[in-house]
């Protein structure tokens, strides 16, 4: 419906400007940025990104993903539009890629965002990487050595293809903008995240068992 707030995603690797961009983007459609992690995960989330187990791994993300989709819920039956920095796809993705053995599926009432897959040019990427400072996970360096595998999962979802290698964060913001207003609400919004009955389906350990310590 026309009427309803907008709920915007940003998908992509590493270093394609996700957390730059989901702030701004918040601020200019007025909304609510969530965190798909929420705090009180926090804690947990760093022993479980310790430990070496895809699935667990998979299985804390996704639990939290829930729970922000409850919050997500609340925010847009009250009429407030809502950015994140990633959703259900980056989780999916990366852990598939990363040969996690699970089967999803999702509920079809999900809350359905519309999705810009931001992606650069993988010099641009590495050197962006390269500035940050910020810690490198054991998990951060394995979906470096899959992104090919990550970039074929995200094809799974219905999004919007945002090229960043150029563009300064205020150009992606007005390219993100000017899709929107071309009508990318409707075209994102097509089908339920549930639509697929097995999204993720189960791929065999051995997938990815060579790259695992």
């Amino acid at each position: 419906m026309p009427d309803q707030p907008l709920f915007e995603s940003l998908e992509g690797l590493r270093g394609t400007g996700k957390s730059t961009i989901a702030p701004m983007l918040a601020e200019a459609r007025q909304a609510v940025l969530v965190p798909t992690v929420p705090p009180y995960f926090q804690p947990l989330r760093h022993e479980v990104d310790r430990r070496r187990n895809a699935e667990a791994r998979m299985c804390f993300y996704l639990s939290a993903l829930f729970t922000a989709a409850d919050e997500i819920r609340r925010y847009l039956t009250a009429g407030v539009p809502v950015v994140v920095e990633s959703y259900f796809a980056r989780c999916l993705a990366n852990h598939r890629a990363l040969g996690a053995g699970l089967g999803i599926t999702l509920p079809s009432d999900l809350p359905r965002p519309v999705t810009y897959h931001l992606v650069c040019s993988d010099d641009e990427r590495q050197r962006r990487l390269a500035s940050r400072d910020k810690p490198v996970s054991h998990w951060d360096v394995l979906v470096e050595t899959a992104t090919d595998r990550v970039t074929d999962a995200y094809a799974l979802f219905p999004m919007h293809r945002v090229d960043t290698t150029d563009l300064t964060p205020g150009e992606v913001l007005r390219a993100i903008i000017a899709t929107d207003t071309q009508g990318a609400h409707s075209r994102a919004d097509t089908e339920p995240l549930g639509a697929h009955p097995h999204l993720l389906p189960s791929v065999p350990r051995h997938a990815e068992g060579a790259g695992r310590p």
